[in-house]
């Protein structure tokens, strides 16, 4: 019962400060954009939009009240960008990097903070974790920027290499954020680097960093030590291979149904030729994925294809990487337990794997409060912000799965309704992280049992 208690106490403290570290950049951003200096005329931004940015960049979403590109001066995308940053790693992370740079000790508590915000199961090599996550991260984003700037320089001039740093670190923290232009990549939909980058970019942020090092890690038995390709996938733990299927499931499969349902579509798909069709298709698939880039105008999608796009970004990507969403791993939990208990099954089995009964009802609280959230949101939103239902979804959907993407109803927001969508950015980034620390606990008990009720459902 003590133990039980403490780590209940534990885990409350590592929320608390998760949310209020969280809660302190985003403040902190606020009032350094909200300075003169950020601005691009010299005149202070509104403070409602300082905060709306400031939000959306820590919370790694990429909705904006007012354009990136033109609205920020130099000074202001720096900051802006270092949010983004700090954001997508998290506060903790950088935290204990900076320690580490101070060559301070990284004690127990410590250590259980970036166990915690990492969703890790031990304490084990944290000091080196935390360094392989900086340097894997600073080393993609670098990547990425090379490879934009032969893109962007030629077209920008020296600018370019500012523009391709911005998309980089923006595009793998799967922030959505651009300073290009005001259509985003639209006026890039034909060009096959930037959307593959872009894409790449997404995908690895997205898929969790303990993903990263396993892949290297089997990468490196094939190689090195000849392990049989085959024998390695079949030891991959049942997480990675939820991650790597399900990922490809949703991307690959959300490409070809919006390809279906905007085929003919002239406001979307409709003029294009076909191969930039399955390009275009493709990236808003794998934008949804909590980026917020768009190839395509948001505003033009038919209904069918908002639902399916909604679905998409409410999922998200995978645990422990720089996605929103309530993750993939969290969906397939709640699937496979549908499908066992239709099948009249005792447990829920995932790879031939018993999934433990906290796991699914932490899978289901995860997703029960997401979904609550979305739905409060979204009636509180429908009352203060005028526009059509699908654009209000789209909206408060994107908020909540961290994504960006709009139908163009962002910049026309009214006050009430840039303060729901505030809180809402805030709750979809830190919601999922509190709710997996709360369950984090390796002994739940009841210590009274009382006497079993009937209760008719369905």
């Amino acid at each position: 019962m003590r133990l039980h208690r403490k780590s209940k106490k534990r885990n409350f403290i590592t929320t608390y400060i998760i949310a209020g570290g969280f809660l302190s950049l985003i403040l902190l951003g606020a009032v350094l954009l909200n300075l003169p200096v950020a601005s691009a005329n010299g005149v202070s931004v509104p403070f409602a939009d300082s905060l709306f940015t400031a939000t959306t960049a820590v919370c790694v979403t990429g909705l904006v009240t007012v354009p990136t590109f033109s609205a920020w001066s130099l000074f202001g995308q720096i900051v802006i960008l270092f949010l983004i940053q700090l954001g997508g790693l998290g506060v903790i992370s950088f935290t204990i990097l900076f320690l580490q740079i101070l060559g301070k000790r990284i004690g127990l508590h410590e250590k259980q903070l970036i166990r915690d915000a990492y969703n890790l199961d031990t304490n084990k090599g944290m000091n080196i974790l935390i360094k392989k996550i900086f340097k894997g991260t600073f080393l993609i984003e670098a990547l990425g920027a090379v490879l934009y700037s032969f893109v962007f320089v030629p077209e920008f001039g020296i600018a370019g290499i500012w523009k391709s740093i911005f998309n980089s670190v923006s595009a793998f923290c799967n922030a959505g954020m651009d300073i290009l232009g005001p259509d985003s990549l639209i006026p890039y939909r034909s060009n096959i680097a930037v959307n593959f980058i872009t894409m790449a970019l997404i995908i690895l942020g997205g898929i969790g960093f303990p993903i990263w090092f396993l892949t290297v890690e089997k990468a490196k038995e094939c190689i090195c030590e000849k392990v049989n390709f085959r024998k390695a996938i079949k030891a991959l733990p049942i997480y990675a291979k939820t991650v790597f299927i399900v990922t490809a499931v949703l991307i690959f499969g959300g490409a070809v149904v919006i390809l279906i349902m905007e085929f003919t579509n002239d406001r979307t798909l409709g003029n294009l030729p076909f191969g930039e069709k399955l390009l275009a298709a493709l990236f808003q698939s794998v934008t949804t994925r909590t980026a917020g880039f768009c190839t395509i105008p948001q505003e033009g999608l038919r209904r069918c294809t908002v639902i399916v796009c909604c679905i998409l970004m409410f999922i998200g990507g995978s645990p422990s990487g720089t996605a929103g969403g309530i993750k993939t791993t969290t969906v397939t939990v709640l699937i496979m337990s549908l499908i066992s208990a239709l099948s009249e099954r005792n447990n829920t089995e995932i790879f031939k794997r018993t999934v433990n009964a906290e796991t699914v009802r932490k899978a289901t609280s995860v997703f029960s409060l997401s979904f609550s959230v979305m739905v409060l949101a979204l009636t509180a939103f429908c009352a203060v912000q005028p526009g059509a239902f699908e654009n209000c979804l789209y909206e408060v959907v994107s908020a909540i799965g961290t994504v960006g993407l709009t139908r163009n109803l962002t910049s026309s927001l009214t006050l009430s309704a840039k303060m729901i969508i505030i809180i809402t950015m805030y709750l979809g980034r830190i919601g999922p992280i509190s709710l997996a620390l709360f369950f984090n606990t390796k002994k739940n008990t009841n210590l009274i049992k009382y006497p079993e009720g009937k209760m008719p459902v369905g």
